[in-house]
């Protein structure tokens, strides 16, 4: 096995024994920077953000070509020796053919898990119907089974980020997804502890739940005792950063002040951090 595939290999079985017992933060970076630092903060796995690196290139969530997205997380899993997980959007293509390619060329990049979600990209029919929906999936898992390491796929039931607040659909196709072979289910924009609940007791996959938006309620203690196994921020932390340089901004065009440099990472801390190498699992081995 050469050192690229090693190292693959032994962040992917880190990243699946995180999922086996107990609850762990999946933090998402942007670009490498944030992804040292949140490993520098002792976090064990980072998951990618497909709005936070639209933001970083001046555009749009959902805009980013694939092309683009591989240079990405080719860029994030090469800073850090922590697994990577990818949201991989809708997979770059209505056809489960698509997404299978889709699986293949990232896994190619260093990761060792991604997310596919059933969103369609059509405002008039935003969500895969549920058949097509489920042969996604599975072509996504029978391409991820043929890896030679296991890649964790997760399913996203995309209902509550258009409108369709239907928890029993949800579920239902939660648990379609996880007949079709995904490894982590994930309904992004769940909310209510009730709700969570009911997801976690009708599927046998470790759930992931996005947490880092206005007015989130639930803890992490209180998401680990109803049996979450994974927590993702999505875009937060990149919308956090943008968040700042805007106040700030702000700041100096309407008071002509520079108090907001008292609030940032100073430059010393940044340096030490950032010259620190990545040391590789395969160096362990």
């Amino acid at each position: 096995m050469d050192t690229q595939a090693q190292t693959q290999a032994n962040k992917s079985a880190a990243f699946v024994a995180l999922h086996e017992t107990g609850t762990f933060v999946i933090p998402n970076p942007w670009d490498a920077g944030s992804a040292r630092l949140l490993q520098h903060l002792g976090f064990p796995a980072l998951a990618s953000t497909s709005a936070g690196f639209a933001f970083s290139q001046g555009q749009s969530d959902l805009s980013v070509g694939l092309p683009a997205m591989l240079a990405h997380l080719t860029d994030l899993a090469a800073a850090t020796d922590l697994p990577v997980s990818a949201d991989l959007q809708n997979g770059f293509g209505d056809a489960p053919a698509a997404v299978a390619q889709t699986i293949l060329a990232a896994a190619r990049t260093g990761i060792v898990g991604g997310s596919i979600e059933d969103a369609s990209g059509d405002p008039d029919h935003p969500i895969y119907d549920l058949g097509l929906a489920v042969e996604r999936i599975r072509a996504a898992a029978a391409a991820a089974r043929s890896l030679g390491y296991q890649f964790m796929l997760t399913a996203r039931a995309e209902n509550y980020l258009h409108g369709r607040r239907d928890l029993a659909d949800t579920i239902r196709r939660l648990q379609a997804y996880q007949d079709a072979g995904a490894d982590v289910l994930f309904a992004p924009g769940i909310q209510s502890k009730d709700d969570i609940r009911a997801i976690v007791q009708s599927i046998d996959r470790p759930l992931n739940v996005l947490m880092g938006f206005p007015g989130a309620q639930v803890t992490l203690d209180e998401l680990r005792d109803l049996g979450v196994r994974r927590v993702s921020v999505g875009g937060s932390l990149a919308r956090a950063a943008y968040g700042a340089m805007w106040r700030a901004a702000q700041e100096i065009q309407a008071t002509g002040t520079f108090r907001y440099a008292d609030d940032a990472m100073s430059g010393k801390d940044l340096n030490t951090i950032l010259a620190q190498p990545v040391l590789r699992q395969s160096d362990e081995t």
